[in-house]
């Protein structure tokens, strides 16, 4: 299959101007903020991951922000578990797929054809670059005008507070089997700035699950989720990480 043909800087940000509610002054740099490492070439530094590292701590900020405002009733505890249920890596993907943004990721064609965990992450990450973009080049504001267009209404949604999966899980092992969560770490592959665990969690005599994540943490989260859901315990409605 062809690769398809890498959109010049001033298509990328007409493509990109409705879904953002941006225009782009700095259209080289949003081209390099699209940019996957396995296409930079020799051009070192002319890829998403700087930007990536900026754009995760402005979506935290204004998530945050729009929480506070959005539950001024809400315990810090509440607050924190909808903060992570907005900005997993699940999350993101999915908004990013929602606006079309994988077709516009130039990347090379082993990472083009990523299944589960790994494209999730390609996606997120691209995402969180997109959004540290718009921050560079509009301002916070016009960061939070994205950010609240597509995380505001998944804020509202039911189960966007429920605990995190690793507590819930251990409440329903001592009363489902008397037993204490036991997590196992099965894998680790990729680079040591990008690393993908694979983590499987057992309760007592049930079926082993198992999940994925780029931190222990995050794989073990995923594996209680997986648990948790076939057990009909929780109905899937994303990572609860």
């Amino acid at each position: 299959m062809a690769a398809p043909k890498r959109l010049t800087a001033d298509a990328l940000a007409e493509a990109l101007a409705e879904r953002t509610g941006h225009a782009f002054a700095d259209r080289q740099r949003l081209q390099r903020a699209l940019t996957h490492a396995s296409a930079r070439g020799a051009n070192a530094g002319a890829d998403y991951e700087r930007f990536e590292f900026l754009g995760d701590r402005v979506l935290g900020l204004v998530v945050a922000d729009m929480l506070l405002a959005a539950f001024p009733d809400a315990a810090e505890g509440e607050l924190s578990l909808r903060l992570n249920a907005l900005v997993n890596a699940e999350a993101l993907s999915d908004i990013a797929e929602h606006i079309g943004l994988p077709d516009l990721i130039h990347a090379g064609s082993d990472v083009r054809g990523l299944e589960g965990r790994k494209r999730v992450n390609l996606r997120a990450d691209a995402l969180e670059s997109l959004i540290a973009v718009l921050y560079l080049d509009g301002g916070l504001e016009a960061a939070r005008v994205f950010i609240h267009k597509y995380w505001q209404p998944r804020s509202q949604a039911s189960g966007a507070a429920r605990r995190d999966a690793k507590t819930e899980l251990q409440e329903w092992a001592h009363q489902a089997a008397g037993a204490v969560p036991a997590y196992q770490v099965d894998g680790r592959e990729g680079p040591d700035h990008d690393p993908l665990f694979t983590v499987s969690v057992k309760v007592g005599a049930f079926q082993p699950a198992t999940g994925s994540g780029r931190s222990k943490r995050e794989a073990e989260q995923a594996a209680a989720t997986a648990l948790l859901v076939r057990e009909g315990v929780w109905v899937h409605e994303g990572s609860a990480a």
